[in-house]
């Protein structure tokens, strides 16, 4: 089958036509690096707004028991979507799901950044809300590179997508504070700049979906249905829920992708205000760039290394991780340097959930059901990290930073336990050693 012809035009042509291994691995290449190009703009629109998020919002309130709620809000947004993209890519692909959830969140960004110059919370919130619908998307980039790797590639191939990332989310942090200075000169609030810029950068993105994701991966493996129901969350999400319930595979990866992603979460939204309670706010944005470092630098090996030891033994070394990072920041009090090195792990324990978990998940699920299981679990893992945003300025507020590490702490303690139980219960592994 010739496919290279149809990469400028309509892939209607190519629904369902077996690929031979040659044109596969072709097709996935020119996949994986479109792919590449357009999850650095969207990377560095989110991992700049992180480390501004938590300090606009608390400079609204004057507070940091709510401060968490901006990036509630835009975790919210993402898990809100999750389901309805998911139906979208079902009727018609990947590649008009990816650019329209990136073109929403540009729009978002611009309606945040105008909430936070009128100093409108209320506003500010819609627009983090509608600025996640691109966090979806992005989030939904991995099982893109998943869908026509091999089964024996599969982590590899999610892997290397997670590490692309790491050139925008090291980028976000670090451009930050050029972007604070450029708001500034226009007269703006300093925390606004970032969400300009965010806007500009994911409208990259979707431009370079559009533009080129031809062919869709989707559509030359005949997954998709233009028939197929429209987005009903509900309906969509109880049914997703029946598969992912009848696979223990599929249940430790949701679990592994919520617990990484929530204790993640709740700790990186506060160590921007816990820093600058101790006079380090100028630090913290460097913290947050070492931070992704952590969550995207490593990727590629730890997709190899989860093809090689399989996806479960890689969450319980994840979970380990994830505490070490967690602990670190706590057993010797304040200290600058432990902050680096804390959310590095805590970063580094992310990606081996985040990956080994979106591994299982859609390995562990029938071809038929994979697109719809997939929103599910990033509706349940977004949902779940967004009550850990939130609650994490209660918790911090009331007792203490110390303590919501210490939960953080816990929860890794967790997910090593069920993993552990769960091994002899998956029947289905996979990714195969060697």
């Amino acid at each position: 089958m010739a496919w290279s012809g149809a990469a400028s035009g309509s892939t209607s042509s190519l629904t369902g036509v077996t690929l031979e291994p040659a044109e596969r691995e072709a097709l996935q290449r020119r996949t994986t690096k479109v792919l590449r190009v357009a999850v650095v703009p969207a990377q560095a629109a989110v991992s700049g707004t992180i480390a501004v998020v938590t300090l606009l919002g608390s400079s609204m309130l004057t507070s940091d028991r709510l401060s968490g709620l901006g990036s509630a809000a835009f975790t919210l947004g993402s898990a809100a979507a999750s389901v309805p993209l998911a139906a979208v890519m079902r009727r018609r692909g990947r590649r008009p799901g990816l650019a329209g959830a990136l073109a929403i969140g540009a729009v978002g960004a611009g309606v945040a950044a105008t909430g936070g110059q009128l100093r409108w919370f209320w506003l500010f919130l819609i627009g983090t809300f509608v600025f996640g619908v691109a966090q979806a998307g992005s989030l939904q980039a991995r099982y893109v590179a998943a869908d026509l790797a091999t089964p024996d590639d599969r982590a590899r191939s999610i892997g290397s997508i997670v590490w692309i990332g790491t050139i925008g989310a090291v980028i976000g942090p670090l451009v930050t504070p050029f972007e604070r200075d450029v708001g500034t000169w226009l007269g703006l609030d300093e925390y606004i700049g970032p969400y300009l810029f965010a806007g500009l950068f994911m409208l990259v993105g979707a431009v370079v979906y559009q533009a080129f994701l031809r062919p869709d991966p989707l559509v030359v493996l005949g997954a998709t249905d233009p028939h197929a129901p429209r987005a009903r969350p509900i309906r969509q999400t109880r049914a997703a829920y029946r598969v992912i319930a009848g696979s223990p595979g599929a249940m430790l990866g949701i679990v592994s992708m919520v617990i990484a992603q929530s204790a993640m979460v709740a700790v990186m939204t506060m160590t921007p205000p816990h820093m600058k309670d101790h006079g380090h706010s100028e630090l913290s944005a460097y913290v947050i760039a070492l931070h992704v470092v952590g969550m995207y630098g490593l990727s590629p090996f730890v997709g190899r290394f989860i093809d090689r030891v399989g996806a479960i033994k890689a969450i319980q070394l994840g979970a380990l991780i994830l505490g070490a990072g967690t602990l670190s920041s706590v057993i010797a009090g304040y200290v600058p340097l432990l902050m680096f090195v804390g959310l590095f792990f805590l970063g580094l324990g992310w990606s081996l959930g985040m990956i080994a978990g979106t591994t299982l998940l859609t390995s562990s699920v029938p071809d038929s059901s994979r697109v719809e299981a997939q929103g599910a679990g990033d509706l349940t893992m977004s949902a779940c990290s967004a009550v850990a945003a939130f609650g994490s300025g209660f918790v911090k507020s009331a007792v203490g930073f110390h303590v919501l590490a210490d939960v953080a702490t816990a929860s890794a303690a967790a997910l090593l336990v069920i993993a552990w139980f769960a091994a002899s219960r998956v029947t289905r592994q996979p990714v195969i050693s060697g």
